[in-house]
């Protein structure tokens, strides 16, 4: 069964490439452009992983993130930022939430899609009570 994965980007271009990197290696991909559509579309298809820009046109995408951290269906998703902005205080915010990642814009072509699955395999759920 193919992994989902949920690409939340508002430039067209990128979420074409993302989508397109990810599909030649595997994944079944959802898209979306903004953060709200990405919430609805995480908790109905619940992904296996979220790669997700930092600034959106609507929130910013730790925001978003820490609203799926607080769904119970959406919580142990791991998120992966993938942003041209590696200002300390983006880095510091994307840090302070649980199962993230971040991938440096441009992204790399050839190890996009293994640098994301890497993610896949780097987090495991928390145990809860």
């Amino acid at each position: 069964m193919k992994k989902k994965a949920l690409v939340i980007d508002d430039n067209p271009n990128n979420l074409m490439l993302e989508k397109d990197l990810l599909e030649v290696f595997g994944f079944e991909v959802f898209e979306a452009e903004n953060a709200s559509n990405g919430i609805a579309i995480a908790r109905k298809e619940k992904p296996d992983i979220i790669i997700m820009d930092v600034r959106l046109p609507d929130m910013r995408g730790p925001k978003a993130a820490i609203i799926l951290r607080q769904d119970k269906e959406t919580c142990d998703i791991p998120i992966v930022f993938v942003t041209a902005s590696v200002m300390p205080v983006d880095m510091e915010e994307i840090k302070g939430i649980a199962n993230t990642g971040f991938i440096i814009k441009p992204v790399n072509t050839r190890t996009f899609a293994k640098e994301v699955s890497q993610y896949l395999n780097d987090f495991s759920p928390p145990i809860l009570p």
